[in-house]
């Protein structure tokens, strides 16, 4: 991979982090056939002396077609994909890039089964400007659940502002993200014939306020790169709980010589919960590193300092952790590599009800520290559009997080922590194709097994996952795209009859079409969970069987 592919992808890979510029359909494409591949573990050669290259102001080219799809794990890296899409809308709410004029505004309208309505605006200025604000206003809710009626129904509003100034030595962004998520917690027993379960006492609503901005150098004379984002967020629920998070966010690299470089990531994030309690929790932390890179291999060394505070918990600690990263590559577009690293994951009440919307209130919320994880694999890509990656970790951890059924109402969610030592073997594999833009296919594989310390089982954990993503471009009208989803290995116990429950394996299999009808107008359909299982995620929560959405979307 040359210099200047690994610019094109780092500028790309850096456009579709920032969630400020969702852009619409180019003239003469489908309004919501743009996606990224986006590997969760890039292909790395041996960098040049620069953390990061530099982004110059973008032209948009209306030429321009991507495919994106990133399997998305959660922090403490298990594969755990989000199984509970109540509504999957078209693809452009993933995923948008900057389009010619005039098709850079649009409005979509869908319907569905389970009285399910789709709502969405997005305006934006002129994309060719230096200077870009964006704003968005979406809506999609279903009247109905899966059981209980009304009783399981959903409501989700999302407004976002956003803006973007780009020069040749700098760029600003910033972003203002409102979302209410309004839901039941229907997973009760069954009422004898009769009886109504008060909806409103077990209705819960969740507000969350966002304020981020970023600053970033891009000026590639520069000796010395950065980039600073901060973020300010609130969030309330229906049960006075309520968290306040500030987190700020700074990289920065510097070259040594012709083959060393240098680089710093350092975090602070300052957090307020209240619930029955008050609790302050804050975390810093510096990671220096040095690397050597040569044409046959890289090697990366640093120390990782992590801070962190919980009044809570009285808890005031400070940890070291080495890190140590091989990278040998024998041949060309073949990578062998090896490492040992240690962290402190930080869990927040935010992150914890994003993995899991079942939750109670009170629950416990502590960081999960990876004491260490030591990694070896084989990563590579052929010029023929076949790319993989074959890895092997062995990770001990303290503080790691099980959902179960709560003792009191087994209708909601506590969270549960394995104490000292919960050691996890990860097995994973994956791969992809392209052919020529017209078709794309990705697929991993995880396998899991799990050494506990203090718990029975991996309460809700799967053993083995399986993602399979595939996109097809029939012609310059019709574009489809398939997920499929594998989860398997998931446990559950009932604490009040302490009954231990083996949950069914899920499979789930999702469909997505978009046809251009004119310039200017679009139709899509996006049929989920096609094999019709109501599988269970968590315990007590079936998911909807077959359902759908369609709709019509217009650009402007």
């Amino acid at each position: 991979m040359n210099h200047s592919l690994s610019f094109r992808i780092a500028s790309l890979a850096l456009l579709s982090a920032v969630p400020l510029l969702p852009a619409l359909a180019q003239r003469g494409a489908i309004e919501s056939q743009t996606y990224e591949i986006v590997k969760e573990k890039s292909i790395e050669f041996p960098a040049a002396n620069r953390l990061f290259d530099k982004m110059q102001p973008i032209q948009p080219k209306s030429g321009d077609k991507k495919v994106n799809y990133q399997f998305i794990d959660p922090a403490i890296n298990l594969a755990s994909p989000k199984m509970t899409p109540s509504v999957i809308t078209s693809s452009d709410e993933k995923n948008r890039q900057e389009l010619p004029e005039p098709l850079n505004n649009y409005i979509k309208l869908g319907a569905g089964n389970y009285g399910r309505f789709l709502g969405d605006v997005f305006v934006s200025t002129r994309a060719a400007d230096d200077l870009v604000f964006t704003g968005q206003l979406k809506h999609l809710s279903a009247a109905t659940g899966p059981q209980y009626g009304k009783n399981s129904a959903e409501a989700n509003t999302d407004f976002r502002l956003g803006g973007k100034y780009i020069r040749n030595a700098f760029k600003v962004d910033g972003m203002v993200d409102y979302n209410r998520h309004n839901y039941y917690f229907y997973g009760y027993r069954p009422q004898p014939e009769g009886v109504e379960v008060n909806r409103d006492s077990i209705r819960q609503l969740i507000n969350r306020f966002g304020v981020q901005i970023g600053f970033e150098n891009t000026d590639p004379a520069t000796i010395v790169d950065y980039s600073v984002k901060t973020g300010l967020y609130n969030l309330r629920d229906r049960y006075n709980a309520s968290e306040l998070d500030w987190g700020t966010n700074l990289t920065a690299s510097v070259p040594l010589g012709e083959r060393f470089s240098a680089s710093l990531e350092a975090d602070a994030y300052l957090s307020q919960r209240v619930d029955a309690e008050t609790f302050n929790r804050n975390l810093f932390r510096a990671k220096p590193t040095f690397k050597y890179a040569s044409e046959m291999f890289a090697i990366t060394a640093g120390v990782n300092v992590v801070n962190e505070t919980d009044n809570g918990m009285d808890l005031n600690r400070t940890r070291l952790y080495p890190v140590l990263n091989l990278d040998v590559m024998p041949v060309s577009g073949l990578h062998i590599y090896a490492g040992w690293n240690g962290d402190l994951v930080r869990n927040t009440l935010r992150s914890m009800l994003a993995e899991n919307q079942w939750l109670g209130p009170n629950v416990l919320v502590a960081n999960t520290e990876k004491k260490y994880d030591v990694f070896a694999g084989v990563k590579g890509e052929s010029g023929n559009g076949f790319n993989y990656e074959g890895k092997v970790s062995y990770t001990n951890y303290r503080n790691f997080y099980f959902f179960n059924n709560s003792q009191a109402d087994t209708s909601k969610f506590s969270i549960l922590y394995d104490g000292q030592n919960t050691k996890v073997l990860t097995l994973s594999g994956q791969a992809g194709y392209t052919v020529n833009d017209q078709f794309k296919t990705a697929l991993k594989a995880n396998f899991f097994n799990y050494a506990l310390d203090s718990l029975e089982a991996a309460w809700h954990r799967p053993t083995f996952t399986l993602n399979w993503f595939n996109a097809l471009t029939i012609n310059k009208k019709l574009f489809v795209t398939t997920d499929f989803y594998i989860l398997n290995g998931l446990k559950a116990k009932n604490f009040q009859s302490g009954v231990v429950t083996k949950l069914p394996m899920i499979a789930d299999l999702n469909l997505k079409i978009d046809y251009l009808l004119t310039k200017n107008f679009s139709a899509f359909v996006s049929i989920n969970n096609l094999i019709g299982k109501q599988y269970q995620r968590y315990q007590y929560y079936p998911q909807q069987g077959l359902n759908f959405i369609g709709g019509l979307s217009f650009s402007f």
